[in-house]
């Protein structure tokens, strides 16, 4: 099976800081046959950015030394040790007191895809429609949940950028995990908020199934929530994880 990606970051047209980090790795990673992360950090001036690369340095460095096999617990573990070393971090330097980051990771192992998250970074499956396989943990997604707004309202909530867990924000974190199986054509794209609070679901649907190469869609992506506003920070890899088992016409 070949697996194709392509990643970028992007600054906005409105921040002066990337507080993003992103990385990928189409090659094992320890036992992980590849690794995909997003991380959106938050906290005082550089604090955010250091808390984002940190702990993606972190989760790789511990699922490449992991000798686990079930990629849940190798990322859960990973995810865990990142949160510990980030609070120390934090009580170590009064500059990274309350520092944090979001993040969500995945592998592809064939067919199937491996999924952890903390924060509201997204993982979308893409293909006949644009699904949503993450569940964000913020404030506004849980009055979703519990029927308290819909979700048109909540893509404009004053509060929509208050989140409810992140890594380094408590003394003990758990990630949610999510596995789903695959079908040739599918894009998986790992993604921060600044993407999706740019750009509506079905247009991104629209611009990751329409032409050119993959890094051309992508770039497209970002392009189009610059001109949208930018208003953050923007983050994507998209993933074809079945490209050799695609028929194109």
């Amino acid at each position: 099976m070949v697996l194709r990606s392509y990643a970028i970051t992007d600054i906005g047209r409105k921040r002066q800081l990337n507080q993003d980090f992103i990385y990928q790795s189409e090659t094992p990673v320890g036992n992980l046959p590849n690794l995909f992360i997003v991380a959106d950090g938050m906290g005082g001036h550089k604090a955010g950015d250091y808390a984002s690369r940190y702990a993606v340095e972190c989760v790789v460095g511990e699922v490449g030394a992991s000798f686990e096999r079930n990629p849940i617990r190798i990322m859960g573990a990973a995810i865990g040790r990142a949160n510990a070393l980030i609070r120390k971090k934090a009580q170590e330097n009064p500059a990274y007191n309350g520092m944090g980051t979001t993040m969500v990771a995945a592998t592809c192992m064939g067919r199937y895809l491996e999924v952890a998250n903390v924060g509201d970074s997204r993982l979308y499956v893409i293909g006949d429609r644009i699904e949503q396989i993450t569940e964000d943990h913020s404030l506004v997604a849980e009055m979703v949940r519990m029927g308290g707004i819909d979700r048109a309202a909540a893509r404009n909530h004053p509060d929509k950028n208050i989140i409810t867990r992140a890594i380094g924000a408590r003394d003990y974190i758990e990630a949610d995990f999510f596995s789903r199986e695959l079908q040739p054509g599918d894009l998986v794209m790992l993604c921060s908020d600044g993407l999706t609070n740019m750009v509506e679901d079905e247009e991104i649907r629209s611009i990751l199934t329409g032409g050119g190469s993959l890094g051309d869609r992508v770039e497209k992506l970002v392009e189009t929530a610059n001109r949208n506003g930018g208003k953050d920070n923007i983050s994507v890899i998209v993933i074809e994880p079945l490209a050799d088992e695609v028929e194109y016409d």
